[in-house]
């Protein structure tokens, strides 16, 4: 039977309110030859060689097509898609020269900054059968009485927000995963507190996009 605790969100983040939400609990990762041992079970006469020869073909077939533009669906799994992103590692920034442009600037050069777009994660949506299928099979016992409240973020508001805009100046936007990785919050306690940052105009901060193609940048004044 799969077990979760209750996590309490921190005070900071909750907004006044006792945000509590539950939360799987993990006991291992299990490696691509765990993985297989447990498909022989279910792969009948193919051989261990045999399904990893198939799971590898998958792994280059995806990276032979999705660079190409190319999503991949598996039926039973879902949909496997690229998620790009300036590459901030790297000095590719170059200045080019403009001619004359047709935003009125009266035929002078125009300096454009260009940046190296790289590729930096995978998206995968599951297929919602798998999800209804994951569900009939798992009943959830919780495994702890007490709810766990999540260590208090050390930034202050402020201190977040000149974060994530520090983030932003440097790549033009910023990811769930920036932000968390900035602030040292858990994706979940990201998404909430960049929820009441868009929400507030007074921090500077609003969203573009949707689902997992979701980046925060700075608000525009009008």
């Amino acid at each position: 039977m799969a077990r979760y605790i209750l996590q309490e969100l921190p005070d900071g983040l909750a907004e006044g309110k006792r945000v509590i939400y539950p939360k799987m609990q993990t006991y291992s990762m299990h490696d691509f030859d765990t993985v297989l041992k447990h498909m022989r079970v279910y792969g009948g006469s193919f051989s261990v060689g045999t399904m990893r020869g198939v799971i590898d073909a998958l792994v280059q077939t995806m990276e032979s097509w999705m660079p190409l533009g190319h999503t991949i669906k598996i039926d039973g799994l879902g949909v496997f898609s690229l998620s790009l992103g300036f590459d901030t590692s790297m000095a590719s920034e170059k200045e080019i020269a403009k001619g004359k442009g047709k935003n009125g600037d009266n035929g002078k050069d125009v300096k454009t900054k260009y940046r190296h777009v790289c590729i930096k994660g995978i998206n995968f949506k599951p297929d919602p059968e798998l999800l209804k299928r994951l569900n009939d099979k798992t009943d959830f016992e919780r495994a702890d009485s007490k709810v766990k409240t999540a260590k208090k973020n050390e930034l202050s508001r402020e201190e977040r927000i000149a974060r994530a805009k520090a983030i932003m100046d440097k790549n033009g936007y910023m990811t769930l995963t920036d932000y968390a990785y900035a602030t040292k919050l858990s994706r979940t306690a990201a998404s909430l507190d960049l929820k009441s940052l868009v929400a507030d105009p007074t921090t500077g901060i609003t969203i573009r996009g949707s689902h997992s193609h979701k980046v925060w940048v700075k608000r525009v004044e009008v």
